[in-house]
Parts: structure tokens; sequence; C-alpha cells
């Protein structure tokens, strides 16, 4: 059985990773100043008191060497990310920009017309005047129209 003392500081280094975590998140993106030196030097610490320890239960020590594997991942991934912002690189947490930039809305990105089917076969109306405002829509552009039967074959998916 686990002793508490252990159970209790396990989970209490389980927690201090995810909040080491969070918080090179949040530097990462810009919402810190500094990196999280303390937090960080607190886990170091939790993981070098049970790593030169000796932990009976099998549970407990296969979790410990969970959240140690976890932790050296973390390390090396914000070093890597540090090295990179140091040296004026695109690191592992660069945003991802879209080519074009921010996607404005244009005269050619509106919307042209609205319909709402519960059978479009018995409603043939409604899709022929929503057929036709699409036919005119790609006439203002320059091209072709749809034919009707693959239109019709569409909607009815």
């Amino acid at each position: 059985m686990a002793t508490p003392s252990i159970e209790r500081d396990l989970q209490r280094l389980e927690v201090a990773l995810k909040q080491l975590e969070a918080e090179y998140n949040m530097f990462f993106s810009g919402r810190l100043p500094k990196p999280p030196w303390e937090t960080r030097a607190q886990v170091e610490a939790l993981v070098k008191q049970y790593d030169r320890a000796y932990i009976s239960n099998y549970g407990d020590r296969f979790r410990f060497q969970t959240l140690q594997s976890r932790f050296a991942t973390f390390i090396d991934l914000w070093d890597r990310g540090m090295r990179a912002r140091e040296d004026g690189r695109s690191g592992p947490f660069a945003q991802k920009r879209s080519p074009k930039g921010p996607e404005k809305r244009g005269p050619e990105d509106r919307i042209l017309h609205v319909a709402a089917f519960r059978d479009p076969v018995r409603e043939i109306d409604k899709l022929t005047e929503l057929y036709e405002s699409l036919v005119e829509a790609r006439r203002e552009v320059g091209e072709e129209a749809v034919p009707f039967h693959k239109f019709a074959a569409l909607v009815k998916i």
C-alpha cells in the first residue's frame, strides 16, 4: 500500500507540473513577461528529491517515473523554444500564419440567397429559386452554370 506522504507528494508533483506547463504556455504565447523559473525550480527540487529516494511500492515508482519522464520531455521542448526565441527563429511554439493574412469579406464573399427545406423534392419551387440565384451568381463571376440535376442531387444529400 502506498504511504500517504508519498501519495500526497506525487499528487503535489503532478499538480506542480501541470502548473508549470500552463505557465510556460502563457510565456510562449506572450501572456507572461518572463519564463517561470521559480515554478520550474520547485518542480526540479521535487523530482530530484524522489529520484534519490527509494520508493518501495511499484505503482508509486511507476507513477513517479512517468511524471519524471514527462518533466524531462517538457524541459527539452521548453529549452528548444527558448533557444529558438533567443536566436530569432521560429521554434516549436511559433504561431501558424495564413499565407494571405487575415481574410476580409469582399463583394465576392456575400450571402446571395437563404433557403430552408424539409423535403427538396416536394418544395421544387424553393429549389428552383435557389438554383436560379446560384446560376446568376456564377454568371456574374464568369463561371458556367451547374446542371440543375446535379444541383438537386447535392441539395438532396
